[in-house]
């Protein structure tokens, strides 16, 4: 349930921002730096605005990589299972057991990451890494806290002697 998780209005949250940031790294040192200094860091929030989606492609997947893939995986979980049966066995029976489980879980592996290329018909055939970033990162306080954080960033030197709440 949702119901610990205190909801923010746009217009409080303009309020109780301590600081802007540019980057996420840098609203995550500014929050590290709070925690090391004592602030009760249950009472932040990182808030990223304007999100957009980041697909970064890799590379190309033939149906010849989509199996090999499949074959390590496939390897690894072969080697699992047969390090399970091995427990099993006596003398030097086990390496056999791991070596054919290792195999077979190499050659099922193979033959599904085979077939599930085959089955998109070229629609996906790129791998890709997908992350969420923001324009801007706020650093919002609740209850009543947000004086204190920006006192105690400010003599920690993150932020401006006078500024307003932007960091970049």
């Amino acid at each position: 349930m949702l119901r610990n998780i205190p909801m923010l209005n746009p217009i409080s949250a303009a309020w109780n921002t301590v600081a802007r940031f540019d980057d996420y790294e840098a609203a995550q040192r500014a929050v590290d730096r709070l925690s090391d200094d004592g602030f009760p860091v249950g009472k932040l929030d990182i808030v990223g605005t304007d999100l957009r989606l980041i697909e970064r492609v890799t590379g190309r997947v033939t149906t010849a990589r989509a199996a090999g893939a499949g074959a390590l995986s496939g390897l690894w979980a072969g080697l699992l299972i047969g390090a399970l049966l091995a427990l099993f066995t006596t003398g030097h029976a086990w390496l056999g057991v791991v070596a054919v489980a290792a195999g077979f879980g190499a050659l099922w592996g193979a033959v599904f990451g085979f077939v599930a290329h085959a089955g998109t018909r070229g629609q996906r055939d790129f791998s890709s890494v997908r992350r969420l970033a923001a324009s801007r990162y706020d650093l919002i306080a609740r209850e009543r806290t947000v004086d204190r954080a920006r006192a105690m960033l400010r003599d920690a030197g993150l932020l401006p002697e006078n500024g307003g709440p932007t960091l970049r």
